[in-house]
């Protein structure tokens, strides 16, 4: 079997590649490649802890559970 990945956000393309598919009796299956919702929210709220300076410094022998956020 081979995997073919066809990357486009233009509806009219993807259709026109399923009923090419379709003709030559070629089975596909098609999945939704977002993220979670959820997931992108924290992703983008620690994004903004970095940017405020919300870190933590880590020094090699440190256990993490001794660390604490520098403000």
């Amino acid at each position: 079997m081979t995997t073919l990945t066809i990357n486009t956000e233009d509806k009219e393309i993807l259709k026109a590649v399923k009923a090419l598919l379709k003709g030559f009796k070629v089975s596909f299956e098609e999945k939704d490649d977002t993220y979670n919702p959820e997931f992108v929210a924290m992703i983008k709220e620690s994004e903004e802890q970095i940017k405020e300076g919300k870190t933590v410094n880590y020094k090699q022998g440190t256990s993490l559970w001794d660390l604490t956020p520098t403000e």
